[in-house]
């Protein structure tokens, strides 16, 4: 895990538990009412359907902190952009200042609609209000907004309703309904910093945010309402947020309301799940720099590739890409996103079917670098780098019907393999895409496949070597980063190896781990299971100076194993700080050798 995106996402809303409240907000998890409760399978499932078809959104991060662009007394600010007068402490009316300098002339509603259809963008999301308090649309509620209070005197959420409905693009509206350090009594990371923030929470959501969330809901008739940092609120608080609601049957809310509001979709933020959500809508958000808001020095763009198998691997695993934007003060989403949005949405012009009203693969793993996705009675195979040879899809039980490349309509050969599954040929250099192949496979009917666990045999010695890229990641938060397992986040959270042991072996073994740990995240508590059961060898991890920095560590105890196929498991016990460590590989060294 690395220490500087550990930092950048406790500074993000999903890690924002600790906002500072005033007392009389009190937690109410139990009482809150959630809007959607009394809503059967059904109707969640026909008010669902678009989202779960669409699978690629456009972020929008945009307002006045577009102005400063990352720099403030002429002094670069750290962190992510938008959150610049957290970051830097400006004062109140120093911030509320900027709305005199913002006049973005060239904004323009239609071309921002249009870069996002041709990306093949199916729904978009702007920031309405963010934790800065100013608002980019004409609030009737509120006179701190884009046309009150700057020269611009245009309502931008107006603009890009119209515009996203002109090319059938779903709109969406992102609303900090907590956390404003603008207005007296909201919320703010860290605690405020000028006197002016001080108040009551309540009275701010009465007077502020709950109605201009009716706002939103009855003018713009948004089909997706964004919450972000969830704070302690008062059941009443939370039913004057959800008031409007009532005229909007269809809206999907994600879960950063909290209170006991669930919400319709899981939202990662920044990272891509390793399991995806069992049972849950999900959708990550994600960056194509280092910011949201727009800073004019993050150049760290993701490349066109980085991007698109983000996508691919998101649609894999069942979940929704919602890809930010930062525009700048003038209005323009800089050059270089563009770019990359126009590369990737020239793909998806020939590949989306693969992408579109998919769902997860039926595989937990590929033998080859790539993704999967269904759909009825299609498979659907993303190869990022092809094989020497032909494709080997094992286990597949459905008889094939065709395979072609999507993108060229190139017939390829299909055959049984020895050991059963799809044998498909390799295409032409031509038909390769230096992006992702996409081959689409016709099957007689629903994809049926049966999985055999790739399991891992002991080497010289007797030893087994369980490394990262081997291990089943279970979970939400962790993910495999390169040759190491990071974002272990969540004690919740295992790792599993499939091994063999011959008959000719077993006993018991001493085991290591190669793992990292940062300083001050030390502490956490592991322990081995062996086919679902505790094995009795536990260690405690230890810092190793840095993220980066790897060692050894000995767990005590020896791990006994008989001969046969064994699930071996790393469970964290505990987890006292940020994450448990950054895991690069097992060692079972037999404990005679």
């Amino acid at each position: 895990m690395n220490k500087q995106n550990v930092r950048s996402l406790a500074a993000m809303a999903c890690l924002l538990p600790a906002l500072s409240v005033l007392p009389r907000c009190v937690a109410a998890q139990d009482s809150s009412p959630d809007p959607h409760a009394r809503e059967t399978q059904s109707q969640r499932d026909l008010r669902m359907k678009w989202s779960r078809e669409a699978r690629f959104g456009m972020f929008i991060h945009w307002g006045l902190y577009a102005v400063p662009a990352g720099t403030w007394s002429d002094k670069r600010i750290g962190g992510i952009g938008e959150w610049i007068m957290n970051s830097a402490k400006i004062p109140v009316d120093d911030y509320a200042a900027l709305a005199k300098q913002f006049n973005p002339v060239q904004f323009n509603a239609d071309t921002w609609a249009q870069i996002a259809k041709d990306a093949g963008m199916k729904y978009m999301v702007i920031t309405s209000k963010h934790h800065d308090g100013f608002a980019m649309f004409h609030s009737l509620s509120d006179p701190y907004n884009i046309y009150d209070a700057t020269p611009f005197k245009r309502d931008p959420i107006a603009e890009l309703a119209a515009a996203c409905k002109k090319r059938g693009i779903k709109f969406g509206v992102y609303y900090s309904q907590a956390q404003d350090w603008h207005h007296a009594g909201g919320a703010a990371y860290g605690g405020h910093w000028d006197k002016k923030q001080d108040g009551d929470l309540h009275e701010y959501v009465r007077k502020v945010a709950a109605p201009q969330v009716k706002e939103l809901l009855t003018r713009y008739h948004p089909a997706v309402l964004w919450w972000d940092t969830p704070v302690p609120m008062s059941p009443e608080d939370i039913r004057l947020l959800t008031e409007g609601f009532k005229s909007a049957p269809g809206l999907i809310a994600n879960n950063r309301l909290g209170n006991g509001v669930p919400g319709d979709t899981e939202t990662p933020e920044q990272f891509i799940p390793a399991t995806g959500f069992k049972d849950r809508d999900w959708e990550t958000c994600m960056t194509i720099n280092d910011t949201w808001g727009y800073k004019s020095y993050d150049t760290n763009f993701k490349s066109t590739e980085t991007l698109l198998h983000n996508l691919i691997d998101i649609a894999s695993k069942g979940g929704n890409y919602l890809l930010n934007v930062g525009p700048d003060a003038l209005g323009v989403i800089p050059a270089p996103e563009v770019e990359r949005l126009q590369a990737v949405g020239a793909w998806m012009k020939k590949n989306g079917a693969s992408i579109y009203g998919t769902s997860a693969s039926p595989y937990r793993r590929l033998p080859f670098d790539g993704r999967a996705t269904v759909k009825k009675n299609v498979l659907y195979l993303n190869v990022f780098t092809w094989p020497d040879g032909p494709l080997l899809l094992p286990g597949l039980k459905t008889e094939a019907i065709s395979a072609r490349v999507l993108a060229t309509g190139a017939v390829l050969k299909t055959s049984t393999g020895q050991d059963g599954g799809l044998v498909i040929e390799k295409p032409a250099a031509s038909d390769i895409s230096p992006l992702s192949t996409t081959i689409e496979i016709k099957l007689k009917g629903a994809v049926v496949v049966e999985q055999t666990d790739a399991r891992i045999t002991p080497g010289i010695g007797g030893a087994l070597q369980l490394l990262a890229e081997d291990a089943v990641l279970d979970g939400q938060t962790i993910k495999l980063e390169g040759s190491n397992i990071g974002y272990w986040t969540d004690a919740g959270d295992m790792v599993h190896w499939e091994i063999t042991i011959p008959p000719t072996g077993g006993g018991k073994y001493a085991v290591s781990v190669d793992y990292s740990c940062d300083n001050g995240s030390e502490g956490s508590e592991i322990e081995l299971q062996v086919d679902g059961q505790p094995a009795h060898v536990s260690g405690v991890v230890k810092p190793t100076g840095s993220w980066q920095s790897y060692s050894t560590l000995k767990l005590e105890g020896s791990l006994a194993l008989t001969s046969g196929k064994h699930s071996i498991r790393i469970h964290p016990l505990s987890k006292p700080a940020l994450a448990v460590m950054n895991l690069k590989s097992v060692a079972l060294k037999p404990a005679s050798k």
